[in-house]
C-alpha cells in the first residue's frame, strides 16, 4: 500500500484530486445504468422486431406452393408401323431433328406392290362378273317370254284336244299329249322363274345395280384398299416433329415384325417432341389447399441455375399416384402410419424463343402463385 503523508492528505490539491475521482466514479455509475437502460431497450426492440417479421412472415405466407419432386416431360412415341416385311431404307439419324411427315425408315414395297396389282385385278374381274350376271339375267327374262308362248300355244292345244275329244271327233291319245306338253311347258316356265329370282338375288335385288353398289364388289374393293394401305404403310413417316432417338435399334435388312416390335422395341424408332412438353410436379397434399388451375408458376431447371421459366398450372390429378399402383397401400392393418400423399399437377410452359432447350426427364423446382393472403381473421 502506498503511504502518503497526512499533510499530502489534507493539502488543496489532494481535495480537488478527490472530488474529480468522486466526479468520475459517479459518472461511470451513470454510464452504467445508461448501458442497462439502453440494454432494455435494444432486447425489447429486438423482440418487437422478431415479432413484427414472423407477424409479416405469417400474413405473407402460404401464397407460394414449391416442390423439386418435378420433372419434364414430353409426348414421346416409339414408332413403328403394323406391317411385317424387310427394312430397305432408314432416313433418319440419332438425334436428328424431324418434322410431322418426314420420312423415318421403310419396308421394302414390292410384295405389298404385288399384293396391290393382285387385289386390283380381282376387282376387275368382280366387276365383269358383276355385268355378266346383269346380261344373264336379261338372257333369262327373254327366255321366260318365250316359254310364256310356248305356254300360251300348248293352252290352246290342249283346249281344243279337249273340245274334240268331248264331242268324239278327237283321239284320247291326242289329248294326252296336247295336255302333256302343257305341263311340261308349265314346268319350264316355272324353272325359268326360279333361275330369275336366283340371279335377281345375286344382283342383290336390283337388276340394273351398278357394280360399285354390288356387296362382292365392296368386299374385293375393300381388299384393294388394305393392299393400299399395306403399301402405304410400308413408308413410316413421323407424326409429330420431335428428336428421333433409339436409330441404332434398326437397321437396313432386318425383317421387322409387327406383333413384336411395339412389346419389344426391335424394328421401332424412338421420337421425343420437341413442341409438347409440360412440366408434372408431384406436390403434397398439403400444399394444395388454394392451388387452381390457371395459377402462375415459377419454373427453375436444375440444369439452367438462375434462369426462370413461366407457365400456368393446365391440371390436377383426381388421385394420388398411390391409386395408380399395381399394388395399392393397404391401411386396414393395426400398425397403420400415415403418410402425406402425393398430387401430380401439370404445368404447362409458356416458352420462348430465346429459352434453352429443354430435355425430357429434366429435374425443375416450381413455384405455385396461388394469390392466397392470409388475414388476422384466420387467427380466430
Amino acid at each position: 500500500m502506498l503511504f502518503v503523508p497526512e499533510e499530502l492528505r489534507h493539502s488543496p490539491a489532494a481535495k480537488a484530486l478527490r472530488k474529480q475521482y468522486s466526479g468520475f466514479k459517479d459518472y461511470v455509475l451513470e454510464l452504467r445504468k445508461d448501458r442497462r437502460r439502453l440494454r432494455i431497450h435494444l432486447m425489447a426492440g429486438g423482440i418487437a422486431l422478431v415479432a413484427l417479421v414472423a407477424a409479416l412472415a405469417w400474413l405473407t405466407g402460404g401464397r407460394y406452393a414449391s416442390t423439386d419432386n418435378a420433372y419434364v416431360r414430353a409426348a414421346k412415341l416409339m414408332v413403328s408401323t403394323d406391317i411385317s416385311g424387310i427394312v430397305s431404307e432408314v432416313n433418319i439419324k440419332e438425334g436428328q431433328y424431324v418434322k410431322a411427315g418426314d420420312v423415318l425408315f421403310q419396308v421394302d414395297p414390292k410384295p405389298f406392290g404385288i399384293a396391290l396389282d393382285s387385289a386390283k385385278a380381282s376387282l376387275a374381274q368382280t366387276a365383269l362378273n358383276i355385268e355378266s350376271m346383269k346380261q344373264d339375267y336379261r338372257r333369262i327374262q327373254s327366255d321366260i317370254s318365250s316359254q310364256e308362248a310356248q305356254v300360251s300355244l300348248a293352252q290352246a292345244n290342249f283346249e281344243r284336244a279337249d273340245a274334240l275329244a268331248k264331242t268324239g271327233s278327237g283321239s284320247r291319245a291326242n289329248y294326252d299329249q296336247t295336255r302333256f306338253l302343257l305341263e311340261v311347258a308349265r314346268k319350264q316356265l316355272q324353272a325359268l322363274n326360279g333361275q330369275a329370282k336366283v340371279q335377281l338375288a345375286r344382283l342383290a335385288g336390283n337388276s340394273e345395280i351398278a357394280p360399285e353398289d354390288h356387296p362382292n364388289y365392296r368386299q374385293v374393293k375393300a381388299q384393294v384398299d388394305e393392299a393400299q394401305r399395306q403399301l402405304d404403310h410400308t413408308t413410316v413417316r413421323a407424326p409429330f416433329n420431335g428428336v428421333a432417338t433409339q436409330v441404332a435399334a434398326l437397321q437396313p435388312g432386318m425383317y421387322l415384325v409387327s406383333q413384336t416390335a411395339a412389346l419389344t422395341n426391335t424394328g421401332v424408332v424412338g421420337l421425343v417432341s420437341t413442341d409438347d412438353m409440360w412440366i408434372e410436379a408431384n406436390m403434397k397434399e398439403t400444399d394444395l389447399t388454394y392451388v387452381r388451375i390457371g395459377n402462375h408458376v415459377a419454373i427453375t431447371v436444375d440444369t439452367y441455375p438462375g434462369y426462370a421459366l413461366s407457365g400456368t398450372v393446365e391440371s390436377i390429378s383426381p388421385a394420388s399416384g398411390a391409386e395408380f399402383s399395381l399394388l395399392p397401400a393397404q391401411n386396414t392393418s393395426g400398425n397403420w402410419v400415415k403418410v402425406v400423399q402425393r398430387i401430380t399437377v401439370k404445368v404447362k410452359i409458356e416458352r420462348k424463343p430465346s429459352d434453352p432447350p429443354l430435355r425430357a426427364g429434366m429435374s425443375v423446382i416450381v413455384d405455385i402463385d396461388t394469390q392466397h393472403r392470409r388475414s388476422l381473421a384466420d387467427l380466430f
